[in-house]
């Protein structure tokens, strides 16, 4: 590729790189911009040319990623394009509206409880902004982060957070659950994790959550049985609605996806809790419509917060 930009390029062109680095590939991107994948490759070419060095690296099998010259331009154009978006309603006098895109990164746990509020909420408040959400776990989010593939992030405070500026949202301390016929359930009140070390435990089995989930035994000075290692939140709930027990940071209504019933129990222990972050990479420019959804994301915990409950 010439090394010389001819620096003639067009703001879809800008638009159409900024969709095919949130989406990680050509076919994807194509799909959602509604224009054939020949053409949207002409166009990345076209601007690969104008800037006068490769923008993305092509991955065997694997889509596209972003170069390092690629994440610096996708870092200045996308408050570029939403600055440009607001220009017409600028000149007509227009109250002013958020528009454009906005990928969001969750991390599955916090995903399935408090994100369709926050979102339903933002929605209403900007519709013109349209919304997608990437779930994985706690490193697949990071790294969509630092690719560009997501603008913000909703994470967990732990495991490896290089790159990115994180903002606290809430501490949310660790709980047992327990079935809602087991005797410590009946008895209704707080326990030692040393209550349950002789039942056979059952391990939410994500990458960094199982970490900080063995390390609280042994912060305890206990040695841990685990029965199920399982990947799913809302199953480690129904395993434990048969049988054992499992500790938590997130509590959520008493009934399982079995028909089963559980109680949250709090615990003694002095043990750590888990932040709840705001994320965004550290060399990010943040948009007009990531402010407005951190701000929301604060205001949603401010309101939980008056009414005592715990946030995700």
């Amino acid at each position: 590729m010439s090394t010389e930009p001819n620096r003639n390029f067009t703001l879809n062109q800008l638009r159409y790189f900024s969709v095919v680095a949130q989406e990680g590939g050509m076919t994807a991107a194509a799909g959602r911009l509604s224009i054939t994948q020949s053409a949207l490759s002409s166009a990345i070419a076209q601007l690969e040319a104008s800037m006068g060095v490769p923008l993305f690296r092509r991955l065997p099998r694997k889509g596209l990623s972003l170069t390092d010259p690629g994440r610096r331009l996708l870092r200045e154009a996308l408050p570029l394009l939403e600055e440009l978006d607001r220009l017409p309603g600028l000149v007509r006098g227009e109250a002013e509206e958020l528009a454009g895109r906005l990928v969001i990164g969750v991390y599955e746990p916090i995903a399935a409880v408090d994100l369709p509020d926050i979102l339903r909420t933002f929605e209403a408040r900007h519709p013109r902004v349209e919304v997608s959400v990437v779930e994985g776990d706690q490193e697949r989010i990071r790294q969509a982060l630092l690719s560009g593939a997501c603008e913000m992030g909703l994470l967990y405070g732990m495991g490896v957070l290089t790159g990115l500026e994180t903002e606290v949202l809430e501490t949310l301390p660790a709980h047992v659950l327990v079935a809602a016929d087991h005797p410590l359930a009946r008895r209704g009140r707080p326990v030692h994790l040393a209550d349950l070390n002789d039942e056979p435990l059952v391990l939410l089995d994500l990458p960094h959550t199982r970490e900080y989930l063995l390390g609280l035994f042994e912060t305890a000075g206990l040695n841990v049985r685990v029965r199920h290692w399982v990947r799913g939140y809302d199953t480690v709930r129904s395993f434990v609605a048969r049988e054992g027990y499992t500790v938590l940071n997130r509590v959520l209504p008493p009934g399982t996806h079995n028909g089963g019933q559980v109680t949250a129990l709090p615990l003694l222990d002095d043990l750590p809790g888990v932040d709840v972050l705001l994320a965004r990479r550290q060399d990010a420019r943040p948009t007009r419509r990531t402010q407005a959804f951190a701000a929301l994301c604060r205001a949603h915990v401010e309101a939980r917060t008056a009414h005592h409950v715990s946030f995700m």
